[in-house]
């Protein structure tokens, strides 16, 4: 069996990087040699898998300590010497099928590795196995020790329609094995941005038969023109013919669901709004229950009249002058 490489020559850092320069090349490194990049590549995979061994121990503080002084006999159950002290843990190089990458269906891999690193590296679910992943359930004297898998954090974008009225997505987890599980999400119906959807026993392997974590998704709802969402409620605005607003008539508003005519009343004025009840998005707490879109009436005012009209508008402002003289004077 071919020498373990030096950690810090796989990724091509000094002894006295830091941990940002560290995750630096990490990231580098691991999205050049990505399966989804180079699928069939086998020295692409050989490659991937190395680089995730060496940052899965100088990405860790207390790891790199370790190999800093003892090197790779430190996580060797079979070394002699300065690595016995650590021979009980047979290694913290995440061997148990640990789960450590996220991959979403049609995102890009910036996004990606934004949500590994947001996700696996930051929260509590940042080193499977609380960091010893080789951890025996059997030691110190033979007694059989249970842990709970760590949760998983992770972060999903959804369009504005898809929180609105729900749908299905599908994510892949990517084992350290190489193996890859499918698993199709709902996203319900009235999704609001920044709440977290959670899958239960989706997380992280326990240890000595514990149970496993939890994955938990950030979900963050996508924008959509012309319409704003506050909690259930729907905000939009339409512009309405200066004529109409005078005389009164009715205006086509889009919703959610299409479009719909709406009655404007006589003398309506610029920023009254018209309440559309039960036209906005279902609540996440009662799916039967729906909020109402506000419209705001913006008056169209004409840029461009002809002389005719513009006669007839001249006409229009003496009247209402007269009119108030003649208020004025009866006063």
């Amino acid at each position: 069996m071919a020498a373990k490489r030096d950690y810090y020559d796989v990724l091509g850092v000094s002894r006295n990087a830091d941990a940002s320069t560290i995750k630096k090349a990490y990231r580098k490194l691991a999205k050049k040699y990505h399966p989804d990049t180079n699928q069939g590549d086998a020295r692409a995979e050989q490659m991937f898998k190395e680089v995730n061994e060496a940052y899965d121990v100088l990405g860790d503080p207390k790891k790199k300590k370790m190999y800093d002084q003892f090197g790779h006999a430190a996580f060797d159950q079979n070394a002699q010497g300065a690595g016995q002290g650590f021979s009980g843990f047979g290694g913290f190089g995440g061997q148990n099928g640990g789960y450590r990458e996220f991959h979403f269906e049609g995102g890009n891999m910036d996004d990606l590795f934004g949500d590994i690193f947001g996700g696996m590296f930051g929260g509590s679910g940042s080193r499977s196995n609380s960091g010893f992943s080789g951890f025996h359930s059997q030691g110190f004297g033979g007694r059989s020790y249970q842990s709970r898998g760590q949760d998983i954090h992770t972060e999903i974008s959804v369009s504005f329609d898809e929180a609105a009225f729900g749908c299905d997505k599908m994510i892949r987890l990517q084992k350290e094995d190489g193996s890859i599980q499918t698993l199709q999400v709902h996203i319900p119906e009235g999704m609001e941005d920044g709440k977290s959807i959670r899958l239960r026993g989706k997380g992280a392997p326990g240890t000595g038969g514990g149970q496993p974590g939890d994955l938990f998704m950030k979900v963050h709802v996508g924008t959509r023109p012309g319409f704003e969402r506050k909690g259930s409620d729907i905000y939009t605005t339409v512009q309405v013919p200066f004529t109409t607003a005078v005389f009164g008539g009715e205006v086509m508003v889009e919703t959610l669901t299409g479009r719909v005519l709406c009655k404007i009343r006589k003398g309506t004025q610029s920023g009254s709004r018209i309440r559309l009840k039960g036209k906005g998005v279902a609540s996440m707490n009662q799916p039967s229950v729906h909020g109402d879109q506000y419209v705001t009436v913006q008056i169209q005012v004409p840029t461009s009249l002809s002389p005719e009209a513009e006669q007839k508008l001249r006409e229009y402002e003496a009247a209402c002058k007269g009119g108030r003289r003649r208020g004025n004077s009866a006063a």
